[in-house]
């Protein structure tokens, strides 16, 4: 009779632990870790995670073409697709990827728009 109650008690026991808010934990890491689907994408891109598919920088940078030209929130949308890296002399932009290094807004505006109009029109599919 004893060892049967010992063995109810150790079960009841085991499924009151079962029942906890906190997971199993390993040392101080939960057993098992699940992360939610594109979470990392998602804060990267919003406009990205939310069509499923990562966008080029062609597609980012012809987005940035909708905001009015000439405005500091269009330069702020080209520096967030490439982040400025001003150098004192640079040399004359080969390609959008060099716009980066112009020190001047203005320049640096300019040059990002002309690159980004003569970038063919890609579907955003």
């Amino acid at each position: 009779m004893r060892m049967i109650l010992a063995v109810a008690a150790v079960l009841y026991s085991a499924s009151a632990f079962a029942q906890t808010e906190k997971p199993p934990m390993v040392g101080d890491k939960p057993l098992v870790q699940v992360k939610p689907k594109g979470t990392k994408e998602a804060a990267a891109n919003p406009a990205a995670a939310a069509k499923g598919k990562p966008q080029s920088i062609a597609v980012r940078l012809q987005a940035c073409l909708e905001i009015d030209d000439g405005t500091k929130d269009r330069l702020n949308c080209y520096d967030a697709v490439i982040p400025p890296a001003p150098k004192p002399k640079p040399a004359k932009a080969k390609g959008y990827a060099d716009c980066r290094f112009f020190k001047e807004e203005d320049e640096r505006l300019a040059c990002f728009n002309g690159f980004a109009e003569s970038i063919p029109k890609l579907p955003k599919n």
